[in-house]
């Protein structure tokens, strides 16, 4: 295991140990169906990343890729665990700045609030950037296996955003479309 490896998994274990604790002070969903999502999709989700590492294609396709695909290069390694900590700080900071506004993608909260500085000064969903980053940043540190799941990740995070969207703009019609045109969506000046 390089030192690059282990910088990333710690990074993403502080990632997920920030999301579960803050998870516990959000504002509650409206409606049902958006309560039982929150509660069972992450445990839904895990389970079915976990069985698919078990499926027998899939385990013995990533043990021999390894071998050809693993970074081995020290200035690509300390580059990519770089954007893994700064998209994994961004997406923390944005987390934390969101507060109890926090919900799984394309879910209404009891009193909403449209929350526009801080990270959300510079794009619309930081949460999302920071995560692609931060799997970029792996990408480049580790293996490139990384871009699989980004570029899934990355089709979702882009339907949610849309989604999201346009939920925030019935909900807060002046202000959002204010919002919108002085921000980007995920990339600052770009997109």
């Amino acid at each position: 295991m390089t030192i690059y490896r282990a910088l990333i998994g710690a990074f993403w274990l502080l990632f997920i140990a920030v999301w579960v604790a803050a998870a516990f002070g959000a504002k509650q969903s409206l409606g049902s169906r958006a309560r039982w999502r929150e509660r069972v999709l992450p445990f839904v989700a895990i389970a079915l990343f976990v069985l698919a590492l078990r499926t027998p294609v899939i385990s013995h396709a990533l043990r021999h890729a390894r071998a050809y695909i693993v970074n081995t290069d020290p200035h690509l390694g300390v580059a990519g665990v770089v954007l893994c900590a700064l998209g994994i700080g961004l997406a923390i900071w944005a987390r934390i700045y969101l507060g109890r506004n926090w919900g799984l993608p394309m879910t209404r909260k009891e009193h909403p609030e449209l929350i526009t500085s801080g990270p959300y000064a510079y794009v619309r969903h930081p949460i999302y950037s920071g995560i692609m980053l931060a799997m970029l940043g792996s990408a480049i540190a580790e293996t490139f296996v990384w871009l699989v799941p980004l570029a899934l990740v990355g089709v979702y995070f882009i339907y949610s955003a849309r989604a999201e969207e346009r939920l925030m703009a019935q909900e807060f019609p002046q202000a959002y479309s204010a919002y919108r045109k002085r921000t980007k969506m995920l990339v600052p000046f770009l997109l």
